[in-house]
């Protein structure tokens, strides 16, 4: 299995609106390196925290699930949408997805902050200067740390 930090405004869609949706395709990365870990690296099962970023303060607020392998996007190829993308096809897609459903959420937020004190935490992608990626890998350790204080 896999862990993994996936990022989106709460004001776009946050943690809350996974968990009334209970599944939703995570379209419009457009982001090569963000694509190819849905695409190439994720599987059905893996283990995401879930991050609102853009917030006051940023952190993460639960877990979701990768519940489908990877897929072309569909917003790639639809030209009314912010995400359309001229040059895919769909015999030569460019941008891929999973779904991801609700798994929890975590009782208190674990705060970007809180993050950056916690020395276990080292070495953490999202804690590096400088990273923007919407999506990025996380170690187990990591990732159990994180689920224990947002518990």
């Amino acid at each position: 299995m896999n862990y993994w930090l996936i990022k989106s405004e709460p004001d776009v869609f946050s943690i809350a609106d996974l968990r009334k949706v209970k599944q939703e395709p995570w379209s419009g990365v457009r982001n090569y390196q963000a694509r190819n870990f849905m695409w190439r690296d994720m599987r059905e099962g893996d283990l995401a925290l879930f991050y609102h970023s853009n917030a006051s303060p940023p952190g993460v607020v639960g877990v979701a699930k990768v519940a489908s392998e990877p897929y072309p996007d569909p917003t790639q190829f639809d030209p009314v949408s912010e995400y359309f993308d001229e040059k895919a096809t769909a015999e030569k897609p460019r941008w891929w997805l999973v779904d991801f459903s609700f798994e929890s959420e975590f009782s208190q937020m674990v705060t970007l902050d809180m993050m950056r004190g916690e020395q276990k935490l080292e070495g953490m992608i999202v804690l590096q200067k400088g990273t923007r990626l919407s999506i990025t890998p996380v170690v187990k350790k990591h990732f159990d740390k994180i689920v224990k204080l947002g518990k």
